[in-house]
Parts: structure tokens; C-alpha cells; sequence
């Protein structure tokens, strides 16, 4: 079969051309053949990528040396061979020096063939082997220029290859991973199942993909994304592998982060529900209780039998005790009114210390840890006593057989780097409550329910659950938040950080209320939705000797008012009720009317109206549901003894 051929002929002699033409085609080949003899249409057939050249040695105007100069020049892949019928040695050898491939006498011409089909598959596999060096050369740089980190290795995973971003990734020099397997980069995150996974499918020939946790030679681990391909050969037989790997670690880091936050707000949803639903079963109740406790309070006035005395005194004690699970309530929800004053954390660690010394008992090795420097904040005195309180009872609990428990506090400090890091923090200065015990510590499943109200691993009638809801309440309402960090059998540490005061506060003297009981004969005004909770009132300021108007809303004691305004002295409302006026709004009204109204506020929880312009002091203007009848009786006297 004919061999197609390209040929391109530098000869002045057409006739010599024709001969050239002949031998080659006798020698098999299929010939298309162009002939020139000046450089300009030499140049041109050049570009056009003849298979050969064949050219004479002297022509009038244009040389075979000339010829060669230029081929090496535009084309080089392309051989040359001259052909003359007068070159010498010494010019053959020249003419090899300036890019020809061979050189034939046209004496000898029967050769030609061989020559040109030696020449034109010698061509050939140079370009074949230039473009696969090319290709590997390419390939080389890319692999070594990649982004992604990429391994080679031979069947039995010992590495052949290693890029830079390999050994960016891992730490390690390619002289120290050469000759080795990946087994230098496990981490310990993975168990013998999953390598043995791995290597089952890549040796199957299958493409494995997956996540997984690697060491670097620091020591610290890396997450990465990895793909593992098998190259066969032309048998399919596998020759190497190649690992392609992507660092994922900050991906990870920020997933990470993202689902803390996404549980963050979940929980913080959840507490608010929580927060919402003890608030109106605190509410509620507190009526309830109002009822209970006043006509506890009625009833002892009264001549009763031993037995009866008794049964009105256990009545009262279970009232109070059922108050103070109705405060926790409110603590945990933030609907406890604050009673705000300047204090020294210092100060109400120091107030408590004999107090929870009786407490812990004296198996438990309490130590104080308390700045050296005065630590002012803005707080509820009681409140903040309730959080150590709350946080000292837990601890004890957690140390059936003893141990240790410190309360610390100290200054604090964060800028918006530090406050990024923890949750529901903020740049500023704060004050840090540390309560810290050795006890049994927390499994990691309770711990984001430590704070949910009611979520207790006490036994039946050991706890209500409500102590850490409570701590988590007031430390909302004072606009700081907790870190609790803790580990089975490690004990755990409550950090408490409360907003510090920039300068030390202006001492002052709390206004208090006169001591002593006394009634009048004064009218009172009494606004009350609950009807059984305003009875009890009614009848307990009537015992006083007061005169009583009573009014169920709002609406309704304006009418009271416009009827009897003249004769009221005081405003006692309930703050929180039905029909679109509160009872802040019916008191400003009324003393619009009568500048010198006395006020009285009630109420069983707070109902978010308080601000600068509007304080309510219990005890003073301010009467929290339940409450006794004594109580009611003294601040109601305090309020109408002050001056106009």
C-alpha cells in the first residue's frame, strides 16, 4: 500500500526533480511533491509543513546550506536531505552542521527511498517524544501549581510524588514523606474501618471520595476533603494512585460556628417560651396566693381553737413557701421588678460569707478568692444574693462526700476579638462572679439543658430545677451573661459576668418605709381586675378603719373617680390590667386631676413598664403579689404619712 508523502524540492533543474519523483515513487510512496528554487517560494511552501525537503546542493539563486539555515529556523521538525551531484565530504558535513539530515550523491539516487522513509519516521518520532516530554513537562507544572494539596503513589501506597501545596498542607519536606506511605499523617480520628474502607475500594479500581482528620508534623490536626483516583495502564492494571486533597478546615471551623449560633438561637427561643409561660403562671398564681395569704392574715385576728390556729399556721407556712417557688418564676423569666443600686460584688460576697459557711457544712473546704480591688455594679442586692445562693446549693449538691468550693471574683476586660469568641458576650469592662466546685461535674448530654426551669437530675423531691433557671434569669436582667464550663468527674466552674461600673457610685441612704403598723380612716381608691384578690384587699384596709372604693378596670375607676375624686386620698391599682389602660396610665391621669394623689403600685410580676421616669420601690410604692396583710398595711400608712 502506497505511502502518502509530502514533498518539498529546492532544485533549478526540473528535470532533476522529475527524477527524484520517480525514484520515490518506486520506492512505495504516494507523492505529492512542490518545487521552488529562489527563498522566497522556498519560505512559503515552508509554512505549509512539508512531510521532506529535498534539496540540491548550488543553485544560481539559492543554496542547499541556505536551504537547511532556514528549515532549522522555521521548521526544524522537518529533515532535509541534500542531493548534488558534485558536494564533497567536507561540505556534507557542513551542510549536517547548519540543520540537514542527510546528503546523497544523484549518482546514487536508488537509495533515496530508504533514506527518506528512515528520515521522514525519525522526524516523526522526535515530535512524537518532544510533544510527550512537552506534555509530561506540563502536566508536572500543573500538578506542582495546584491549589489542592496532590499525592501520586505506587500500588502499595508509597509516595512518588508531592506537591508544594502538599507539604504547605501537612508541614513536611518531600525528603521527608519520599519513599513513605500516608500512614505518617493519621490523626487517631478514625478507626481501622474506615482505612480498611478506603483501601478496599481504590484497590477494586473504584474512585473513593470522603472527609477525614489528619495530623500535620506539628501535631495539630486538619480536616480535608479527599478523592482518590486508580490509573491503570493499557493492561487495566493499576499503576498508581493519585490522591487530590483540599483543606477544609476553616470550612469546618465556619460550619462550626454557624450551627453553635443556629443552637444558641434555638435555645435562646426556647428560653424566651419558657420565660413567657413562667411569667403568666407566676402572674396567676400570685393572685391566687394574694388571696390565701390575706385571709390567712384575716382569719388570725379572729378567736379560733388550738386546732384551727394550727391548721391557719400550716396554711401560711405552705402560702410562703409557695410565694417563693412563684419569685423563682419570675427570676427565671425577667419579670421580677429589679430593685437596681450601686454595689460592690466584693461587698455582697462578703454579706453572704457566714451564710453559706452554714450552708455548704463543714465537709466542704469553702475558700473566698476575692479582687483586690473594689468591683462596683448596678444590681438587685436580692438578686444577686439568690445567684450565689443558687450556684453555692448546686455546687453542694454535686459533692455528696465533700470537697472543694471556691467563689472568686475579678476584673475582666474584652475587646471585640476576645467577646467574638464567647457566646452572648460583648466588648467592655465587667465585674466576674467564679463559683467552681470538685464535685461529679456535668455529662456533656445536660449541659445545654442546665438552665431550662424544671430540668433537674436530683432525685423525686431533691429539687425543683428552678436554681439555675433562676441564676440564668437575673443574669439576663442585668444584662450579663454566664460561661459554664465542666467535664464528668472534673467538677464544674460558673463565670458570672456582670457590667462594671466606670467610677465608684455616690453613696446614699435607701429611702425605708416608717416602722410599725397602723390603719386610718382615710378613702382609698382600690383598682383590682381579679375580683377574689380585690375582696381580700377590700376587707384587709377596711379592718384598717379605711374607706374603700372599689374598681375593676381601669374604665371603671375613672367613673369611681368622677363620682367620689373628692374624697380619695389614694390610688391603690393593680399595674398590669385588661381593657387598654395600665394601672401607670390611670395614675397619671388621676394626678393630672389631683397633683397630691398618693400612689400605690401592686402587681405579681413586672410588667416591663418601669424606666427613669417611673421607679417602682418595694416596700415603698410598690407592693409584690402575695403579700400580707401587715405589709399592706404599713406601706399603705408610709405612703399617705409622706408630705405632699
Amino acid at each position: 500500500m502506497a505511502k502518502p508523502l509530502t514533498v518539498l524540492m529546492v532544485e533549478d533543474s526540473e528535470s532533476d526533480a522529475e527524477l527524484l519523483a520517480f525514484e520515490l515513487s518506486q520506492a512505495g510512496f504516494e507523492l505529492k511533491w512542490t518545487r521552488v528554487e529562489t527563498e522566497a517560494d522556498y519560505l512559503a511552501e515552508l509554512r505549509k509543513g512539508p512531510d521532506i525537503i529535498l534539496s540540491d546542493y548550488s543553485m544560481p539563486q539559492f543554496s542547499g546550506l541556505q536551504a537547511a539555515e532556514l528549515a532549522r529556523k522555521y521548521n526544524p521538525d522537518i529533515p532535509l536531505i541534500l542531493v548534488s551531484g558534485t558536494v564533497g565530504e567536507d561540505v556534507a558535513v557542513e551542510a549536517m552542521k547548519r540543520g540537514a539530515t542527510d546528503y546523497f550523491l544523484k549518482d546514487r539516487i536508488t537509495r533515496l527511498g530508504q533514506a527518506v522513509e528512515r528520515a521522514v519516521t525519525e522526524a516523526r518520532d522526535r515530535v512524537k517524544r518532544r510533544r510527550a516530554e512537552e506534555q509530561i513537562s506540563i502536566q508536572s507544572h500543573a500538578l506542582e501549581a495546584a491549589a489542592n494539596a496532590i499525592l501520586i503513589t505506587d500500588p502499595t501506597g508509597r509516595i512518588l510524588f508531592a506537591n508544594k501545596a502538599f507539604c504547605v498542607l501537612t508541614g513536611y519536606s518531600l525528603e521527608e514523606i519520599a519513599g513513605q506511605t500516608p500512614r505518617f499523617l493519621k490523626s487517631g480520628a478514625h478507626d481501622g474501618h474506615f482505612y480498611r474502607d478506603l483501601w478496599n475500594t481504590v484497590n477494586s479500581g473504584r474512585v473513593w471520595q470522603g472527609e477525614l482528620i489528619n495530623r500535620r508534623k506539628d501535631g495539630t490536626h486538619y480536616f480535608e476533603e479527599m478523592t482518590i483516583t486508580p490509573l491503570r495502564d493499557g493492561e487495566g492494571q493499576i499503576t498508581h494512585f493519585i490522591a487530590v486533597k483540599q483543606d477544609a478546615t476553616e470550612r469546618k471551623k465556619a460550619e462550626e460556628a454557624r450551627r453553635k449560633l443556629e443552637e444558641e438561637f434555638r435555645q435562646s427561643q426556647k428560653m424566651e417560651a419558657f420565660g413567657q409561660l413562667a411569667g403568666g403562671v407566676a402572674h396567676d398564681f400570685n393572685n391566687i396566693l394574694a388571696v390565701i395569704q390575706m385571709q390567712c392574715d384575716l382569719m388570725g385576728e379572729k378567736e379560733l381553737s388550738e386546732a384551727q390556729t394550727e391548721c391557719l399556721r400550716e396554711i401560711a407556712v405552705a402560702s410562703r413557701r409557695a410565694a417563693a417557688l412563684t419569685r423563682q418564676l419570675l427570676l427565671f423569666s425577667r419579670k421580677e421588678v429589679l430593685q437596681p443600686r450601686d454595689l460592690d460584688l466584693n461587698q455582697c460576697i462578703n454579706d453572704t460569707m457566714k451564710m453559706l459557711r452554714r450552708i455548704v457544712g463543714e465537709d466542704i473546704d469553702l475558700q473566698f478568692r476575692l479582687a483586690s480591688e473594689r468591683l462596683y455594679i448596678r444590681a438587685d442586692a436580692g438578686m444577686i444574693d439568690q445567684v450565689v445562693m443558687n450556684l453555692v446549693v448546686n455546687s453542694r449538691a454535686a459533692m455528696p462526700d465533700g470537697g472543694k468550693l471556691v467563689i472568686e471574683t475579678s476584673a475582666a476586660a474584652l475587646d471585640e476579638a476576645a467577646a467574638a469568641q464567647i457566646p452572648g458576650a460583648r466588648p467592655g469592662f465587667f465585674a466576674c462572679l467564679r463559683v467552681s466546685d470538685t464535685g461529679c461535674g456535668i455529662p456533656p448530654e445536660n449541659l445545654t439543658r442546665i438552665f431550662e426551669p424544671f430540668f433537674t437530675t436530683k432525685e423525686a423531691g431533691k429539687g425543683t430545677g428552678l436554681g439555675l433557671a433562676t441564676v440564668f434569669g437575673i443574669v439576663q436582667q442585668h444584662q450579663g451573661w454566664i460561661q459554664v464550663h465542666s467535664e464528668p468527674g472534673q467538677g464544674a466552674a460558673f463565670g458570672i459576668y456582670f457590667p462594671r461600673l466606670a467610677e465608684a457610685p455616690d453613696a446614699h441612704v435607701p429611702i425605708q418605709p416608717p416602722t410599725g403598723i397602723a390603719g386610718g380612716h382615710e378613702t382609698i381608691l382600690l383598682v383590682e381586675d381579679d375580683p377574689f384578690v380585690r375582696m381580700a384587699m377590700r376587707e384587709a384596709l377596711v379592718q384598717l378603719g379605711y374607706r374603700v372604693a372599689e374598681a375593676s378596670s381601669g374604665a371603671n375607676a375613672m367613673e369611681v373617680w368622677a363620682q367620689h375624686g373628692d374624697d380619695i386620698q389614694l390610688l391603690l391599682t393593680d399595674l398590669v390590667m385588661p381593657g387598654g389602660m395600665n394601672g401607670k396610665q390611670l395614675a397619671e391621669r388621676l394626678r393630672r386631676e389631683n397633683q397630691g394623689l398618693k400612689v400605690v403600685y401592686a402587681s405579681g410580676y413586672h410588667s416591663q413598664l418601669t424606666n427613669a421616669d417611673f421607679k417602682l420601690e418595694e416596700g415603698v410604692n410598690y407592693l409584690v403579689k402575695p403579700f400580707e396583710a401587715d405589709k399592706l398595711a404599713a406601706v399603705i400608712r408610709a405612703q399617705l404619712d409622706l408630705p405632699v
